[in-house]
């Protein structure tokens, strides 16, 4: 039986090659390929290897060669046909019935073919003539050469309402198989159809081989009603199982180990420039779930960079509700957050290739871009908004399939939910089982008069503030983050050459993050005096925060942190104390993680490793005083003096 090209690639596409050889190789990964012992004859060392992305196996040991049909044929002795309706079960496919019906519609999707590549040659020559001029001239201003018009076979579609219908009826192709090809607009209303795509700049779409099957057509037209034009969906083009550059982004995104989506055409041109030719994009709609596994069988982790504003926020957000119910342990995304009003293409005209690579290099992870969501720009101050955002999670984390995977994903949501809550003084948040500590008690009954309360404010000593009965209370600066914030006010130099590391960290109290703000905006605004931060500190509402710290003769006395000691002693005291507060952070998130799996399991050997991290964390209690450099004005070293 004769099987269609477009068949046994799609059954290519939704069953990988490694999955046909894991059936009977133990494969390993090993970078972007598989490697497991030979098949077909005894070896100890393994040189039998699977590449996803190219679609094919390799043995060395026997020289065999070949894709998925190829290795059940070689492995259980089947025919073409045979291996062809193994695979197509495997991808869900029906097979398809040697009719004279069937093989009409192979020898239309054929001619099809044929027509898009002349209308695809047309439209290149038109561009390069004079009709073309003003279409060069605006390609020419985003920063598209000649080389890059060929490269992606740009092209120009005329204003005329039957210059393509033309050309292509003197080549003999029927009005019938331009309107299947999707080139003409027709139906009621219309007594002649005419040309779909007109004064546009246009960008062909094509298969996984390199086939024309539709185009893209931006407007030359000012105020035009559609600024991009896609063709209609035909027996060749479906636009949620396709991707713009797909077949040149292949190679590349296997040499590079990864592939980046981003929003329009002239975006994967303006990456490619930029040194990143392992770009794609989708078809005018929201990424499809068609499309995620076309990511995912070029890279593990498919970069998402979509456009700087409320669009392509949204469209990143989109893309995570389809994403979740397809992730694995090999299967997510990322997502590179651009310039506010910046797309792609503006990135590297305004910033160059390397503003591309540090957006690229920032990307992050999925489950960042998901917190993101749901709780950049809300204010979480009542318990049912609390529970709300609780129960939200829950039902978003409850959407991935892989059961390892929703379960990471639940204590991740969990431990952020903890630190969110906590931070703001509220009771702990839990998502799918987690079990706060202290059985989630941590709201305070202030100004009731059952509980003996005064109608004012309660003030507090100092001394009482620091102390472990008062913290138990009310979110304060600790020892070590008072510390940090003392250094950073009092050596602006010590601020600006740490500036990232202070932007990054990660404090228990949501003052102390206040002020850490202040610093770093302060530092980013440049050289100014300590009178412009104290003015920045009283209108952020901190100063009493500072006073504080001030008052805190623990740390205010250490020389380190005097604005009159050495720039290099508060450098060495400032990246000590970040190492033991990183430590510290890290520790107390391994803690939530331990009592929730106590809570869950409450068996010795994760009782013993919930007291290990409370050992490590009061080990970790004082560090300070034991590392060179810290110590009272008296202990200072005779270099500073």
């Amino acid at each position: 039986m004769r099987f269609s090209p477009s068949f046994l690639d799609e059954i290519r596409a939704r069953v990988p090659v490694s999955e046909v050889v894991a059936k009977k190789v133990k494969l390993k990964k090993q970078g972007r390929e598989w490697r497991g012992l030979s098949p077909f004859q005894p070896e100890k060392t393994p040189s039998f290897f699977v590449n996803d992305q190219k679609g094919f196996f390799h043995d060395f040991s026997s020289g065999k060669h070949g894709d998925g049909f190829n290795f059940l044929m070689e492995t259980e002795g089947l025919s073409f046909p045979e291996a062809v309706e193994k695979l197509a079960a495997m991808a869900g496919l029906s097979m398809p019935v040697a009719t004279k019906e069937s093989h009409e519609a192979d020898e239309k999707r054929a001619s099809l073919t044929e027509v898009l590549e002349w209308a695809a040659q047309f439209f290149e020559k038109q561009l390069r003539g004079p009709a073309g001029g003003e279409a060069r001239a605006y390609l020419a201003g985003r920063e598209i050469d000649a080389a890059r018009r060929a490269q992606f076979r740009l092209g120009y579609a005329p204003a005329e309402r039957h210059a393509l219908r033309d050309h292509l009826a003197a080549k003999g192709v029927s009005v019938e198989a331009m309107i299947e090809a999707g080139l003409l607009v027709h139906g009621e209303g219309v007594a002649v159809p005419y040309d779909r795509f007109r004064n546009r700049i246009m960008f062909p779409i094509c298969d996984r081989a390199g086939r024309a099957i539709a185009f893209g057509g931006r407007a030359m037209e000012q105020g035009a009603q559609a600024k991009y034009l896609n063709s209609p969906e035909t027996g060749l083009f479906h636009k949620g199982s396709n991707l713009y550059n797909l077949h040149n982004a292949r190679k590349a995104a296997h040499e590079a180990g990864t592939v980046i989506a981003v929003e329009g055409y002239v975006d994967v041109i303006a990456m490619t420039a930029a040194g990143f030719p392992q770009t794609v994009a989708p078809l005018g709609t929201a990424l499809s779930a068609d499309q995620c596994a076309l990511l995912w069988r070029m890279a593990a982790e498919p970069i998402l960079c979509f456009d700087g504003d409320k669009a392509g926020r949204k469209a990143a957000y989109r893309a995570i509700d389809t994403a979740l119910p397809l992730l694995g342990p090999d299967r997510t995304l990322r997502f590179a957050l651009l310039p506010e009003g910046q797309d792609p293409d503006d990135l590297y005209r305004s910033g160059g290739a390397a503003a591309v690579a540090q957006a690229i290099a920032a990307a992050l992870p999925l489950v960042d871009a998901l917190w993101a969501r749901e709780t950049e720009g809300h204010v979480f101050d009542t318990p049912e908004r609390r529970a709300a955002l609780e129960r939200h999670l829950s039902e978003v984390a409850a959407m991935i399939a892989d059961e390892a995977l929703r379960r990471h994903y639940g204590q991740e949501l969990s431990t952020r939910l903890s630190a969110l809550f906590g931070r703001a003084g509220d009771s702990r948040g839990r998502v799918r089982g987690y079990v706060p500590r202290n059985g989630g008690a941590g709201s305070r009954r202030a100004g009731d008069a059952r509980f003996g309360a005064k109608s004012g404010p309660l003030a507090v000593s100092s001394e009482l503030a620091g102390s472990s009965l008062y913290r138990g209370t009310k979110p304060v600066v600790s020892a070590r983050e008072a510390l940090i914030l003392l250094i950073l006010m009092n050596h602006p130099a010590v601020l600006a050459s740490r500036i990232e590391d202070v932007a990054a960290l990660d404090f228990a109290s949501s003052e102390a993050e206040a002020l850490r703000t202040v610093l770093v905006r302060w530092a980013q605004e440049g050289p100014s005096g300590p009178e412009h931060l104290a003015r920045m500190i009283e209108e952020a509402g901190l100063k009493a925060l500072c006073d504080r710290l001030g008052d805190m003769p623990a740390q205010s006395s250490l020389w380190c942190v005097r604005p009159e000691a050495a720039s290099s002693d508060a450098a060495e005291a400032l990246r000590q104390a970040l190492a033991l507060h990183r430590r510290a952070r890290a520790l107390h998130k391994e803690l939530r993680k331990a009592e929730a799996g106590l809570a869950a399991d409450p068996r010795d050997h994760n009782l013993a490793r919930l007291r290990d991290i409370q050992a490590q964390l009061s080990a970790l209690d004082g560090t300070e005083a034991t590392v060179d450099g810290f110590g009272s004005m008296s202990g200072r070293s005779s270099r500073a003096l």
